[in-house]
C-alpha cells in the first residue's frame, strides 16, 4: 500500500493511501478461502462451494471488510512508527467514489495529533495545605442545628388555642354518609398543624381549638384518592382535642445523642467534630487543587489541537448559557456563540487536561473496577427505585462510563502530584477557609 503525506502543519496531519487492486483482490480471496470450509449453499456440499460463486455471493461485503481492515492496519502501523496520537477520531474518506471492482482504492486520512507534553518537575512544586480544626463554637452550632431537627413538643398553658406548627393530640372518628369507614378512626394521634399529613382542609379546622374541645371537621376526599370507595366523597371527623403542644427545641443531652446513634453527648460531639473536619478537609483540598492547577498552568506551554479547543469552548458556552437560563431544560434554543472568554477558559482546561492525562499515564495511574462500581452506585442513588436500570445503562454505555471515570482519574493524578510536591500545612480558622472557598467561586 502506498502512503503519501499531504499535510504536516502544527498538529494537523494529512495522508493519502492507495490500496492496489491486486492487493485488495488477494486479501478478498484469502478471506473467502478462510470462510469456504464452513459455507453451505443449495446444490453444494458444505465446504465445496466454488470460489467464483462465493465471490459473486459475498464479494461486495468481503471487499468492504478487506478495505476497512487494510486501512486500520495501515493507520495502526503509522501511529506506532510515528508516535502520533490522534486528538479525535481520524477523518477517513474514499476519494474515488466511482470505484469499481478492479480499480485501486484511494483514501484520504486527516487528523490532529496530540502534542508532545513537556516534562514537569513535580518535586519542585511548592503548595500550601490549609488545615481547619472544628472548634467548640462550630461543634456547638452544629449540635444546635441537630437539636432543631429533633423537634420536641411541650404542653401549652391550659386554655391555649392551637396555632399553626403546634402539635395537637386527638381522638377522631370519620364518617361518610353517617357510617364509620375503615381506617378513619384513631386515638391519641399526634398531629402537627400545617404538616400536610391529613386531607387538605383537615388541619386548618383544628387551628384555634383548645384541649378538651370537640370539633367536627368536614372535608372532601380528593377525586384521585387511593381508596376508590372514598374518592370525591364528603366526610365528617368527630375530633376530641386532648392536648395542645408548642414546638420546642430538644435539649442537648445524652438522650438527644442516643437519638442520633451515639452513646452519650460527648460521643455525639466527637462524631460532629469528625464530620466537620471531613467537610473542612474537602474544602481545603479544593483550594489546594486549584493552587496546583494554577501552578501547572504557569509552568507548561504547548500547542493545542484546534478541534479539542473548539469542542471545549462550545461545551463551556452551552453550560454557562443554561446556568443563566435555568428555565430552558432541553436543547431547543438559539445557537450559542462562543466568546473570547469561553475560548480562554477552554485553552486552560484542554492544556491542563492533556498534562494531567500525560502525568497519569507515565505514573501508570489507573481507576480500579471497585472505584468505578462505587462511583456508579453513588450516581444511581439519584434515581430512587431505578438504581438497577441505571447501573445496567452505564454498563452498556461507553460514553457514560468515560464521564464517570474521568473525574476519578483526575483526582487520583492530583493526589499523586500532591505526594511528590513539597506541601506545607497552614492551620487557619473555619471563617478563613470559607473565604478561600468563596474566592475560588469568584475566579
Amino acid at each position: 500500500m502506498q502512503v503519501t503525506e499531504t499535510l504536516n502543519e502544527g498538529l494537523k496531519r494529512g495522508y493519502t493511501l492507495v490500496i492496489p487492486a491486486a492487493d485488495l483482490d488477494s486479501k478478498v480471496n484469502d478471506k473467502l478461502k478462510e470462510a469456504q470450509p464452513e459455507v453451505e449453499m443449495k446444490g453444494f456440499r458444505k465446504g465445496k462451494v466454488p470460489m467464483a460463486l462465493l465471490k459473486k455471493q459475498f464479494g461486495q461485503r468481503v471487499i468492504g471488510e478487506a478495505i476497512q481492515e487494510t486501512i486500520d492496519g495501515a493507520l495502526g502501523k503509522h501511529f506506532e512508527e510515528s508516535g502520533d496520537r490522534p486528538a479525535l477520531q481520524p477523518d477517513i474518506k474514499m476519494t474515488n467514489e466511482d470505484w469499481k471492482e478492479g480499480d485501486d482504492v484511494e483514501i484520504t486520512v486527516a487528523y490532529e495529533a496530540l502534542p508532545e507534553i513537556p516534562e514537569v518537575d513535580l518535586k519542585g512544586l511548592s503548595l500550601e495545605k490549609l488545615v481547619a480544626k472544628a472548634d467548640d463554637a462550630a461543634i456547638n452550632e452544629a449540635l444546635e442545628n441537630l437539636a432543631e431537627t429533633a423537634q420536641n413538643f411541650e404542653d401549652r398553658k391550659k386554655g391555649s388555642k392551637a396555632k399553626k406548627d403546634d402539635q395537637v393530640v386527638i381522638d377522631f372518628a370519620g364518617k361518610v354518609d353517617g357510617e364509620l369507614f375503615e381506617g378513619g378512626s384513631a386515638e391519641d394521634f399526634p398531629l402537627v398543624l400545617g404538616s400536610g399529613s391529613f386531607i387538605p382542609g383537615f388541619e386548618d379546622q383544628l387551628i384555634g381549638a383548645k384541649a378538651g374541645d370537640e370539633v367536627a371537621v368536614t372535608v372532601t376526599f380528593p377525586e384521585e384518592y387511593q381508596a376508590a370507595n372514598l374518592a370525591g366523597k364528603e366526610a365528617v371527623f368527630d375530633c376530641t382535642v386532648k392536648a395542645v403542644k408548642a414546638p420546642a427545641k430538644a435539649e442537648l443531652n445524652d438522650e438527644l445523642a442516643k437519638k442520633f446513634g451515639a452513646e452519650d453527648l460527648e460521643a455525639l460531639k466527637g462524631q460532629v467534630a469528625e464530620r466537620l473536619e471531613a467537610e473542612y478537609a474537602g474544602a481545603a483540598r479544593a483550594v489546594q487543587k486549584r493552587a496546583l492547577l494554577d501552578a501547572l498552568d504557569g509552568l507548561v506551554s504547548f500547542d493545542l489541537p484546534p478541534s479539542l479547543l473548539e469542542a471545549e469552548a462550545g461545551q463551556i458556552a452551552h453550560q454557562l448559557w443554561h446556568e443563566e437560563n435555568p428555565e430552558v431544560e432541553g436543547h431547543d434554543h438559539p445557537e450559542i456563540e462562543t466568546t473570547d472568554e469561553h475560548k480562554k477558559l477552554a485553552e486552560r482546561r484542554v492544556r491542563l487536561g492533556l498534562l494531567l492525562a500525560d502525568i497519569g499515564q507515565k505514573a501508570e495511574v489507573e481507576v480500579t473496577d471497585a472505584e468505578m462500581t462505587q462511583a456508579i452506585m453513588n450516581q444511581a442513588r439519584q434515581y430512587p427505585g431505578q438504581e438497577r436500570q441505571f447501573f445496567e445503562f452505564v454498563q452498556q454505555n461507553q460514553q457514560m462510563q468515560q464521564q464517570l471515570r474521568a473525574p476519578l482519574f483526575e483526582d487520583k493524578v492530583v493526589d499523586y502530584v500532591f505526594e511528590l510536591a513539597k506541601v506545607d500545612e497552614k492551620e487557619i480558622s473555619k471563617e478563613d477557609l470559607e473565604k478561600a472557598v468563596e474566592a475560588l467561586e469568584e475566579m
